[in-house]
């Protein structure tokens, strides 16, 4: 057998089926149908062929074997027979019902069921038909439908007493020629748009339509199937008759008997199970009683401990109502302190990323703007008036100040990393080692100040040196930098602070919003080193296109580069020489615009050239945000408008803006600091609990390690994401 026909194991409902149908036969011997269908079977049980062979062999049952039906269709079957079993033992069979199971062949002798009058073989996987079905000459019915034939065997002819044939749903496009001798079928049912031989259109025309062609082709003459019928009927009526020796009185004289007796063996059954009945209500009534009485006793034992288990649950819960009340007090407490935190910081990091935005956009104009005042005031040639009026002394006092200033800072780093191990290591140790060690180093500097200054004069490198360290510090754009830099660093330590009191808290469903300003705030610190970096380099290319384009021989030239940016004009001076109003710089410093300053200057706009322009003009001239231009307009307008009901108010024609201190608004902002106790907690390193936070982790943004602890990780404690960068915050004494 193949292996996609295994068998399958019935389900219990389809068992007991199939051993009620057996039961039912046995115990009814003279009944004529035996239905084993639904029953999941792989092959017919051998009590059924067994069943049907004994049932052969009692005379007294003669009459009604010749009426005995076998229905086993929706079923599993693969093969009509099994092992061991002889299609002889279904001689007697007149109806065999097979449809809807799966199979792929007829036994070869089909032909021994010669009292076959209705085989339905409908729904199977049959590839052909034994040539043996000739031999039925009693069927009348024959129903092949849906299976995968393509022909019929032409023994088909020799079915005499065949009246209805389908055929349809297969893949037969010929009939043989042998069906004109079929001459009692009234029914075909066939696929007229698939047949080849009779034609399409005489396949359509009926069944009549097709004997008559079959007739014509074999040279036979065509006679209605009801003149043959009549015939084959009278004959079957004979030989029922000739079945009964003794004549139909005497044969329904024995059926009645038989029936009398059937009945009176049923009844005694049915009064063998009332007793049965009745003996087993007996039996469930004493169990009944029984449980009832189990069920009383573990009734009363669960009142009991029921009661003692609600006594003391009530107890519990009256005071953990109380501790909830007192948490509940505590954590509202906590939670709206948080949240006006969280407030706080909010609002600063919504200013900071705005404020960014808008110098991202005017960063263009003023990397323009600053290149060109670079070129034109570094690399114009010295002259031999500004080599005379050099101040040598002072210019080189001036680099060796910046020079210490820049070692000193290094030596206040090294020193303080230094102090923050010896306070790990040594906490009760005095502090008069680090107070000797800085006496050296501020002796060192002192007794070596004047031979720095002369070894500047000499040294160009040093010059160069200190005239790079001026011109970074010098550089507006690097000082914004720096200063958001550090207030992003404020800002993310703050956050990390915040998170870890909310953890403390158990509020881990209020973390999402602070996870998105951190991650935003990291994203925006990368960005500023990046553009750190990249000034960096900048100045550098300048530096190197100076050193490129300066004379060979020309002597004391970084001295008079050094000299010239100590001269540089500040922003305000020069925004009084180009005749910037008072009143506009006022007006951008309100509306925290002042970075567009140079562009005004530049384009020497005041408040009557400014109220004829549209935002599009603005936009021209570089002010990109929409709300701003709107803005910038309408305060214009209110100015000229109060200047005209009081004419006192408008400055006059030659006022301009006095010359004030370099502005540098970046570096004087300071955050708010969250509440002491959210500092406090939150200052020391996550890993050892002993140092203080000094680390930032890129891409998270947690300050949560110290730099000694930091080393060895390789993801963050608090979030436990990859750590692509590592940044020291230097935090001011």
């Amino acid at each position: 057998m193949p292996l996609f026909f295994r068998k399958r194991k019935p389900s219990e409902e389809a068992r007991k089926r199939l051993e009620y149908q057996m039961c039912l036969a046995k115990e009814a011997g003279a009944d004529d149908i035996l239905d084993i269908s639904k029953c999941e079977l792989s092959e017919i049980p051998f009590g059924a062929f067994a069943t049907c062979k004994v049932l052969q062999k009692k005379p007294s049952m003669a009459a009604h074997l010749s009426t005995q039906v076998l229905i086993v269709h929706t079923n599993h079957l693969t093969s009509l027979l099994p092992k061991s079993c002889s299609l002889l033992s279904l001689a007697t069979i007149k109806v065999l019902d097979l449809h809807d199971n799966q199979l792929t062949a007829l036994p070869d002798d089909l032909g021994q069921l010669t009292a076959l009058q209705v085989l339905n073989v409908e729904r199977n996987q049959l590839m052909q038909l034994p040539r043996s079905i000739g031999n039925l000459t009693q069927l009348q019915t024959l129903n092949v439908k849906d299976n995968k034939l393509k022909e019929l065997p032409d023994t088909v002819g020799e079915l005499r007493s065949l009246r209805t044939l389908n055929i349809s749903g297969n893949e037969i496009q010929r009939l043989p020629q042998m069906l004109a001798h079929v001459r009692t079928l009234e029914m075909l049912s066939l696929d007229a748009s698939a047949m080849v031989y009779p034609p399409r259109e005489v396949c359509g025309a009926g069944t009549a339509a097709i004997l008559q062609f079959l007739c014509k082709e074999s040279g036979l003459e065509y006679y209605p199937p009801s003149q043959y019928l009549l015939p084959i009927l009278e004959q079957d009526g004979i030989e029922n008759s000739r079945d009964s020796p003794d004549g139909p009185t005497d044969r329904f004289s024995r059926e009645e008997l038989e029936w009398q007796n059937r009945f009176s063996d049923y009844e005694k059954r049915k009064e063998q199970k009332m007793l049965e009945k009745l003996e087993f209500e007996r039996r469930l009534e004493l169990g009944q009683r029984e449980h009832t009485q189990l069920l009383q006793q573990s009734s009363s034992q669960k009142d009991e401990i029921l009661q003692t288990v609600k006594e003391e649950q009530s107890r519990l819960e009256q005071g953990l109502s109380e501790h909830q009340r007192h948490l509940n007090a505590e954590r509202q407490r906590l939670q709206e302190q948080l949240k006006q935190t969280e407030q706080n910081i909010s609002s600063r990091i919504q200013k900071l990323l705005q404020d960014n935005q808008r110098q991202k956009k005017s960063s263009e104009i003023l990397k323009s703007l600053e290149n060109e005042r670079i070129r034109m005031e570094q690399l114009m040639s010295i002259t031999q008036e500004e080599t005379e009026s050099l101040r040598r002394r002072d210019v080189a006092s001036a680099m060796q100040q910046m020079l210490t200033e820049s070692c000193k800072n290094r030596l206040i780093q090294m020193a303080y990393e230094s102090q923050r191990q010896n306070l790990v290591q040594q906490a009760c140790s005095s502090m008069a080692e680090m107070d000797e060690r800085f006496q050296q180093i501020l002796s060192w500097q002192q007794m070596d100040q004047n031979k720095a200054i002369s070894q500047i004069l000499q040294e160009s490198a040093m010059q160069k040196a200190a005239f790079e360290a001026l011109q970074v510090k010098k550089d507006l754009m690097h000082r914004q930098i720096r200063s958001q830099i550090k207030l992003i660093e404020t800002e993310l330590l703050q956050l990390t602070q915040l998170e870890l009191k909310r953890k403390s808290l158990d509020t881990e469903s209020l973390q999402e919003m602070i996870s998105e300003q951190r991650w935003a705030l990291s994203s925006l610190l990368q960005q500023l080193l990046k553009e750190k970096q990249q000034r960096e380099e900048e100045l550098r290319e300048i530096l190197t296109e100076l050193e490129a384009k300066s004379e060979t021989r020309q002597e004391n030239y970084w001295l008079i580069q050094y000299q010239r940016l100590l001269n540089q004009k500040p922003l305000s001076l020069k925004l009084q020489e180009e005749g910037m109003e008072r009143q506009l710089v006022a007006l951008l410093e309100e509306l925290s615009a002042e970075h567009y300053l140079p562009i005004f200057a530049h384009h020497r706009l005041s408040l009557d050239l400014l109220s004829q322009m549209s935002p599009g003009d603005l936009a021209k001239v570089g002010v990109s945000e929409a709300g701003l231009q709107h803005e910038i307009l309408r305060r214009v307008q209110e100015l000229l408008d109060a200047a005209r009901i009081q004419p006192e108010l408008k400055p006059p024609m030659g006022e301009v803006v006095t010359p004030t201190a370099p502005q540098e608004p970046p570096e004087s902002v300071r955050p708010s600091a969250p509440p002491a106790e959210l500092e406090v907690q939150a200052s020391e390193c996550v890993v050892c609990l002993e140092r203080e936070a000094q680390m930032i982790f890129l891409n998270c943004g947690h300050v949560c390690c110290c730099q000694q602890c930091c080393q060895p990780l390789r993801t963050c404690p608090l979030c436990r994401q990859d750590i692509a960068q590592r940044l020291r915050i230097y935090h001011s004494s």
